[in-house]
């Protein structure tokens, strides 16, 4: 019976030994940052044929953003490999995607696999929001001002969202797999944290640049530096 309690005690001691030394796993931060390195990019506008008393008389194609620096603005910046913890996430708050000034805002959103976009029109006009994927139910929706709609995706893809009453009104929901997804700020950055060491491919896609895939080694703690570079193809 001695025997038994010591092998009892023994092996609750490697299972305590080994929870903490799992909750102890070093973890680190990438600080990254895409930059543009092509030909230069001549700014694009639309001009405005509709409702110009609160469009106004041109927008900017908003397709390719580059900060002063060339970095480059909504890059969606995903990491992969990265092992994910047994525990049920917690239910995703909805996304939104606003239409302000006849412009989506922001033009494009990350929203995980089973989350909720939705869509508001705080333009005091009608606009409607359309998209269509290969994973996902295509949709159509009239959205007068003030409206709220909410729609579901349950595949990972990437969708492009439309106003067919607005035709230079362009978006993209980016449907993702994982947490470790992220979007460029107006500069070109992005941060992930809490990465334990290993080495994982990281993708970075823009609307019209496609995608850059590039090696990241997480080698331990502290934060570490990365600059991802995409150009025209």
């Amino acid at each position: 019976m001695k025997h038994y309690n010591r092998q009892i005690s023994f092996i609750v001691g490697v299972a305590t030994f080994c929870a903490v030394a799992a909750a102890n796993v070093s973890a680190a931060t990438i600080k990254g940052n895409v930059r543009y390195s092509g030909a230069r990019v001549e700014k694009k506008t639309f001009p405005v044929t509709i409702d110009q008393y609160l469009c106004g008389k041109e927008k900017e194609a908003g397709d390719l953003m580059l900060s002063s620096a060339n970095g480059i603005r909504n890059v969606v910046v995903s990491l992969h490999g990265v092992p994910i913890g047994s525990k049920a996430p917690a239910p995703p708050v909805p996304a939104k995607m606003d239409q302000k000034q006849c412009v989506f805002v922001p033009r494009v959103i990350v929203v995980p696999v089973g989350g909720t976009v939705e869509f508001l029109n705080s333009d005091r006009l009608l606009h409607n929001v359309r998209g269509g994927g290969k994973e996902n139910p295509p949709f159509n929706r009239a959205q007068p001002h003030a409206r709220t709609i909410a729609i579901g995706f349950k595949s990972p893809e990437v969708l492009r969202v439309d106003c067919d009453i607005h035709s230079w009104m362009r978006g993209w929901i980016v449907v993702a797999e994982h947490p470790f997804y992220a979007v460029t700020n107006d500069e070109g950055e992005f941060v992930f944290e809490n990465i334990p060491p290993g080495k994982y491919k990281l993708q970075a896609w823009q609307e019209i640049l496609g995608r850059v895939d590039q090696e990241v080694a997480v080698s331990g703690e502290g934060t570490q530096t990365i600059t991802v570079r995409m150009e025209k193809k």
